[in-house]
């Protein structure tokens, strides 16, 4: 019997999901909108309906052995998506136990960034490591720590928000309530903000002038940069120097191996990881200098999400037989 788990990456515009196998191939995968549901019942049915539809098309000799799901404000423990704020539902919400009630597998639930970390030690460049911490930057910026061997989950299994670190407590307003964290100037928005600040500081030329700021993406900063566009380029230095001197204090907090960066705007590649590096060394304290390796995640396709959350499951089992040994 070949045995599969269900990854799912619950995003505020889009639900992807997908059956993979303990190799890391995704075999068969589905979507859903999440935005077309306007009642929460309504969205999980969606999700049970088109998992049901990929699992009949799985041969006979698979079982399926677990359900993972990574999502923003996914509580480790209570197995609840709590008050999140890229969700339209607000409030608990029990989902967990509901995949549980209507699947009988396991079911384990965390946010992204953690489903993320556990992806990367499962399936990806930290498996002979035991301690890191991988950095999302998408929309926003997750982060999850491995310590040890082990997710740091914390007591009330919300433990790792680094986005959430103050950058200028007075600074840019965030979603969160709170103004000026670090989501708000390293993420995709957030270097989109920057380039909007930078535009009205800066009298030379821009390809970036004249595009609204819904239509501005990472892509186009990116492919500025590498134009040699001045714009775009000290918006990604402006960026680097920012999370840079910010991991260099999480470094502090757990002495990692290496810290991952993960998620669209790690793409830019050197534009983004130059300045990092740079401002990342100079400022941490000198015991760590030229000993903390910053990475890109060996997940960065389409199907990572899927990826990460599905190695929740793998993570689940492994501890149960730890706890029995």
């Amino acid at each position: 019997m070949k045995e599969v788990t269900v990854g799912i990456d619950i995003g505020g515009t889009n639900t992807k999901m997908g059956l993979v196998d303990r190799d890391g191939s995704v075999l068969l995968q589905g979507n859903i909108k999440t935005t077309a549901f306007s009642e929460f019942r309504d969205f999980f049915d969606g999700m049970a309906s088109t998992l049901r539809g990929l699992l009949k098309d799985l041969p006979a000799d698979h079982q399926l052995m677990g359900i993972g799901v990574g999502a923003a404000n996914g509580n480790y423990y209570t197995g609840n998506i709590e008050h999140a704020t890229n969700l339209r539902w607000k409030g608990i919400l029990p989902l967990a136990k509901m995949f549980r009630e209507e699947f009988h597998v396991p079911c384990i639930l965390t946010n992204d960034a953690n489903a993320a970390a556990v992806g990367e030690m499962v399936y990806g460049n930290a498996k002979t490591m035991k301690n890191f911490v991988v950095i999302t930057l998408g929309t926003g910026l997750g982060s999850g720590f491995v310590c040890g061997g082990v997710l740091l989950n914390g007591h009330h299994g919300i433990a790792g928000e680094v986005g959430h670190t103050s950058v200028n407590p007075t600074g840019r307003y965030c979603n969160c309530g709170k103004r000026g964290c670090l989501e708000t100037y390293v993420s995709a928005t957030g270097i989109k903000r920057t380039v909007y600040k930078l535009l009205a500081d800066h009298l030379e030329p821009s390809e970036l002038r004249g595009i609204s700021f819904d239509n501005l993406n990472t892509k186009m900063i990116t492919e500025a940069a590498h134009r040699g566009d001045i714009v775009a380029k000290e918006a990604f230095e402006y960026t680097g120097r920012i999370l840079g001197m910010k991991l260099a204090e999480t470094v502090v907090h757990t002495d990692p191996e290496a810290i991952f960066l993960f998620g669209g705007l790690s793409l830019a590649g050197d534009l983004i990881f130059k300045p990092t590096i740079r401002h990342m060394e100079a400022n941490l304290m000198p015991l760590f200098r030229g000993k903390i390796k910053i990475l890109s995640s060996a997940l960065q396709n389409q199907a990572a999400p899927i990826l990460g959350a599905s190695s929740l499951v793998w993570d689940y089992f492994e501890k149960q037989k730890m706890e029995i040994a």
